[in-house]
């Protein structure tokens, strides 16, 4: 059964689950800017309206919750982008079954249960399943490109080129260091890239990154880290999309959809 949580410990609590909460509204805006602004917003709701706040749920559940009703009263939009990639995920995004992408962010990336995704979204577990299930559907058919791989383990990136060529992409190559993905990335100019933090000669795979965004202009960018609150602390530029080792594959495969949707990145600071 669970119990109210006491103030002091709520709002702890809180501070500590903010960091997977921006990870989460910056996946369904795809921005960081857009992502930040919304968790923002949810925290100063909670603030004025202490009701917001379901207290008898565990506060990771609660806080999502006041986000959904901040972001669903909102219209849930994204981005405003008119050209390119951005626009065609704009106009895949108006598509979509409401609600559907939020269940699956909530299911696949931040691994809530489907009774959870229910307490978050107000609908029952059979209707958070099924809402899980289409969207996966949908995303499925979203677009797919050229991708590019920095990840300095072998096996690592032997299982991220079979994920991403499963769902349709096509691999432009690996690279296990900073000038190698350089290298390789204006050589065979990728869609989206997928970078690990730590590379093989202890280069970081976020230098390689911004060296090619200074080159190649806006591509999105999957940063894989087994320590995530290194990237999430709100301190400096953050990435729009990071998934955690140890992966699961439904991870990799949304988090390319979701690049792809928004084809938007931030410039980061090593």
């Amino acid at each position: 059964m669970n119990h109210p949580v006491a103030s002091e410990d709520f709002v702890t609590n809180v501070a500590q689950e903010l960091p997977y909460l921006r990870r989460y509204a910056r996946a369904l805006t795809g921005s960081q800017t857009s992502g930040d602004n919304y968790a923002a917003a949810t925290l100063e709701a909670m603030l004025e309206d202490p009701s917001l706040v379901d207290r008898t749920k565990s506060t990771k559940i609660a806080l999502f919750g006041a986000f959904h009703a901040i972001w669903s009263s909102s219209g849930s939009p994204v981005t405003d982008e008119e050209t390119g990639l951005k626009a065609r995920a704009q106009r895949h995004l108006g598509r979509l079954t409401p609600n559907t992408r939020e269940a699956l962010l909530l299911h696949t990336i931040e691994e809530f249960t489907f009774p959870q995704i229910g307490d978050i979204i107000s609908v029952g577990e059979a209707e958070a399943m099924e809402m899980v299930r289409i969207a996966q559907r949908e995303l499925a058919e979203s677009v797919t490109g050229r991708v590019m791989i920095i990840e300095d383990e072998a096996i690592i990136a032997m299982d991220l080129q079979s994920i991403v060529a499963d769902i349709g992409h096509a691999v432009t190559g690996v690279a296990r260091t900073r000038q190698e993905a350089v290298t390789l990335g204006m050589s065979e100019k990728p869609d989206l890239i997928f970078a690990d933090i730590q590379l093989a000669d202890n280069s970081s795979g976020i230098d390689a990154v911004n060296d090619l965004l200074r080159e190649l202009g806006d591509i999105p960018v999957i940063f894989i880290t087994a320590f995530p609150e290194r990237l999430l602390t709100g301190e400096k530029p953050e990435p729009a999309f990071l998934i955690t080792k140890p992966y699961t594959e439904e991870q990799v495969r949304l988090a390319a959809s979701q690049a792809m949707f928004f084809a938007s990145t931030e410039t980061l600071h090593g």
